[in-house]
This record gives structure tokens, sequence and C-alpha cells, in this order.
């Protein structure tokens, strides 16, 4: 045989049993990206007041580890079809943020308060974020889980109807935040025949120690808790609070909390305003409280706007 023929075949063997060796060592490859789908979490009916409704969101067995969405409309306006997220209520509730209440584990459940108090929620996002429910009145709802780097997003849910507490008003009534930030003097000097044109009972609040003016109570309406800083829901829910008061509201069930929120706000001035800060734990109770007295849940009961 030739030398040169045979030299050239033993590289050959050689390289390709290393080769081989090489791919034997490398493993079994690794496998595809599954594209099946997040189980489809469960929705159900949870407490209730006239402005706001509770929604049990439970997931399914493969968790919802990046969160949720909810869709709603009032059942009066749902044709059977749902329409574009340009005319219907939407929120997403992240979650990916860190220690986020939306982070699901199998079959884990967790409660959304749907109403304008989602403006005040660091981990929802929402076109309706400012909007009370309306009282006694149907709604629809739907959701899915989020897609992650695992599983695509879920199916929707079947509809669910919940409904919001009765419209009782005893005596004077309150309004929630969301009412005082949207109707307020500003509207009436750019169309004084919108519906939202509405004049304030006070001209300035004093939220713990410093006064501010209803452009500064306004621009407070309009930032959100960035940072998890509490201060800002509490001084949400404490200037309707002093504005329902203003308005004739009876306050009998509500001037010790308001005391209570002065005194912890103290010296702080809020954002935008200025830059005080109050952890969200500190607040919540304050908070929670101020919110259930402006939504009627405690005090007179809310008025039907």
């Amino acid at each position: 045989m030739n030398m040169k023929k045979f030299a050239g075949k033993v590289i050959f063997i050689f390289l390709l049993a290393t080769v081989l060796a090489a791919a034997a060592w490398a493993g079994p490859k690794p496998a595809a990206p599954t594209t099946s789908k997040m189980s489809t979490p469960i929705l159900s009916c949870g407490t209730v007041s006239p402005t706001w409704i509770n929604i049990l969101v439970c997931a399914g067995t493969t968790g919802a580890p990046a969160g949720f969405s909810l869709h709603w409309l009032k059942l009066a306006d749902f044709t059977g079809v749902w329409p574009d997220s340009e005319t219907m209520c939407h929120g997403s509730f992240s979650g990916n943020a860190n220690n986020s209440a939306y982070n699901l584990g199998a079959n884990q459940c967790t409660s959304v308060q749907v109403g304008d108090n989602l403006f005040d929620d660091p981990g929802a996002s929402s076109n309706c974020a400012d909007l009370p429910l309306e009282c006694g009145t149907d709604y629809v709802f739907r959701g899915f889980a989020h897609a992650n780097s695992t599983f695509k997003r879920s199916d929707f849910t079947g509809n669910l109807v919940c409904r919001t507490a009765d419209c009782v008003v005893v005596g004077g009534c309150t309004l929630t935040q969301g009412y005082w930030k949207t109707h307020n003097d500003t509207v009436c000097l750019l169309n004084p025949a919108s519906p939202l044109c509405v004049a304030w009972p006070a001209a300035s609040l004093t939220l713990g120690n410093v006064s501010y003016t209803q452009a500064e109570l306004l621009a407070i309406f309009g930032t959100t808790p960035a940072g998890g800083n509490g201060l800002v829901s509490l001084a949400h829910q404490l200037i309707a609070a002093k504005l329902n008061v203003a308005n004739g509201a009876d306050d009998s069930s509500v001037a010790s909390t308001i005391a209570a929120a002065d005194a912890l706000i103290g010296n702080l001035v809020v954002p935008s305003v200025g830059s005080g800060f109050l952890s969200a734990g500190s607040t919540s109770a304050l908070t929670n409280a101020l919110d259930s007295y402006n939504t009627g849940l405690t005090g007179p009961g809310h008025c039907d706007d």
C-alpha cells in the first residue's frame, strides 16, 4: 500500500474518533423550549363596597410567576364579545418586581381591589386606575396569567359577574379620591359646562403641619407611590377624607384616624410638592381606614356620584 495513503487514512480515523468522543462527552442536547401555556387562573368575587370589588385570583398548577391581567366593564355595556382595549378597563398586575404580591406559585391565590385605589398599587397599572366603580352595579371580569421564559400566557378565564354594594346614604355622604381628583375647580376654568366642574369645599388643606393649595393637592393626587412611598397613598386618602368632611359628611367615625394621619405626617412635605417619605408598612393601617370611610364601608355612606 502507498505509505502516503495509509498515513492519510490513519489521520482521518484518528480525527473521526476524536470528534465522536467529544460528542459523547458533551452529553445530550438541551431540550427545546416548551410551547405550553400557563394554566388558566380562577377568578371569584370577594368583598365589595359601593366603589370597588375585591377579585380573588387563584393560579393553576403552573402558578403565575409573572403575574396576571384583568379586564372589566359594566355588565350593561357587555354585548357578549369583549371590546378592544381602548373601550374597556384593563389592569396588569406584574409578578416580576421584588416581593411582588402578584408572583403566584402553583395554586396560590391573591386578592385585587378593583376601583380607583389601583392608582396607589405599586404593582399595578391600569387605564382605569383613577375611576371608582359605580354603586349597585354589576360588572363582568375576565383574566389571564402572563407569559414567562418557560410558558406562553394562559387562556382567558371564563366571564365572572360581581356586583358593587348598594348606594346607601345616611345624612352627609362621602366620595372617593378618584372623584375629587377628576372633579375640581380647575375643570371649571377650562369648561364650566363640564360635569367634572365641581367647586371644592375648601381652597386649601393642611396635611400634617404643612398647608397646600388646591393646585398642589391636585399635583399630589397625580403622583403615584413610587418606591413604596406610603406617604403618597396616605395623602391621597387623607385629602379625600378632609374634602368629604368639609363637604358636610359626618366625621365621627374618622376624626381620630385623620388626627393620627396628620400626626404621622408631621412636617413631611408630600411628593410631588416635596420629597417626604414614609414606608408603606407604617401607613397602611391608616390608609385603609381612610379608604373605608371614603368608599362608604364606614361612616355615613358613599354618595351616588
